[in-house]
């Protein structure tokens, strides 16, 4: 990537998440400077030991800053000099929050943090990490095509805060960049469920659903399903979209097929063998999902979406970018392999 290591340095803020640690690794690959921001200062011995575990020797061309998507200190530091701006960071939990703002306002406010401290620091453009969430849902049950000029209607109910972050969050950015990022151009990814290999025990929401498929957490799938992308080609797509000319305003959404959980139990159960000896073959009954939903803030979420099937189309990013993806069962198979491999499925 010499035209960016030629600029200065990148931000990418998030720096110990999944997607920005496979994007950090690419652009040091290229010779680019990063700056990286993290939660707490104390994390980035870990973070560099991940990255030169993986081949990347870093050395002065990272630079990590601690900073918060809820405060505003650190952010400034963070993006002075980068003419680049890869804002991977948001909050994603582990489970269901009780209240939507816990989620939301992080989200929202974070991404207007992370665009004042760019448009301040004279960057030309943000690349965001947004989601397929701000785009296919609120349609009800049903199949569904999906494209960029799509959004998630927010009115609807039953909305999990995590959608409704991630939609929010997309909006509010368009419109402060319109009435006051002055030159700042703003594009933003819309990935959907993100697999692939994972480096430590800290890694994505996404991939927790391949972990609680191996070690038996959940023993019928219920009738849900999503797009399947990896995370090297996430990182990729971000890579392609901080540098290529002309992306002010672009929307790209990152998927592959969509793929109903029964149908990734089938990859796993295929491609492992005796080490899948665990993951369901049985379909859930819509019934029992919906008995359980009072009682339970995941299978509440997922009762909103039974029997819907959402087919997000990437061609977009394919036929501007050129960007290219892995096989949907590769990823899913690596991230099952890296999983079980580290010892993060329990025996």
């Amino acid at each position: 990537m010499p035209a960016v290591a030629a600029e200065g340095p990148v931000l990418v803020t998030g720096g110990s998440g999944y997607i920005a640690g496979f994007l950090i690794r690419r652009l040091l690959d290229g010779g680019a400077t990063v700056h990286t921001t993290v939660r707490r200062r104390a994390s980035e011995p870990a973070l560099r030991a991940l990255l030169a575990a993986q081949g990347a020797e870093p050395g002065e061309r990272l630079r990590v800053f601690e900073a918060d998507l809820t405060a505003d200190a650190g952010w400034a530091a963070a993006a002075a000099g980068c003419v680049r701006v890869a804002h991977v960071a948001s909050p994603l939990p582990r489970g269901v929050p009780r209240h939507a703002d816990e989620l939301v306002l992080p989200a929202r406010d974070g991404a207007l943090r992370v665009l004042r401290a760019a448009r301040d620091a004279g960057a030309r453009r943000v690349v965001m990490t947004s989601s397929v969430a701000a785009i296919a849902y609120g349609r009800g049950r049903g199949e569904h095509h999906f494209t960029e000029a799509d959004w998630t209607d927010t009115t609807k109910p039953g909305l999990t805060p995590y959608i409704l972050s991630k939609t929010l969050a997309e909006r509010a950015a368009r419109d402060w960049v319109a009435a006051e990022g002055g030159g700042l151009e703003l594009c933003t990814i819309n990935p959907s469920v993100v697999l692939g290999p994972v480096w430590s025990g800290d890694y994505s929401a996404s991939v927790v659903l391949v972990k609680m498929l191996l070690d038996g957490r959940i023993r019928a799938c219920p009738d849900i399903g999503f797009g399947v992308v990896d995370v090297r080609d996430v990182a990729a797509l971000h890579e392609q979209a901080l540098t290529a000319p002309g992306l002010a305003g672009e929307r790209f959404i990152a998927s592959g097929r969509f793929f109903k959980l029964i149908q990734i139990a089938a990859v796993l159960r295929a491609g492992l063998g005796p080490r899948a000896a665990r993951v369901p073959t049985r379909t859930l009954p819509d019934w029992l999902m919906r008995l359980a939903a009072p009682f339970s803030g995941v299978a509440r979420a997922a009762a909103t979406e039974l029997g819907s099937v959402r087919h997000q189309d990437a061609s977009h990013a394919k036929r501007v970018l050129g960007w290219q993806t892995r096989r949907e069962e590769d990823s899913i198979l690596d991230c099952a392999r890296s999983l079980l491999d580290q010892g993060l499925v329990r025996p």
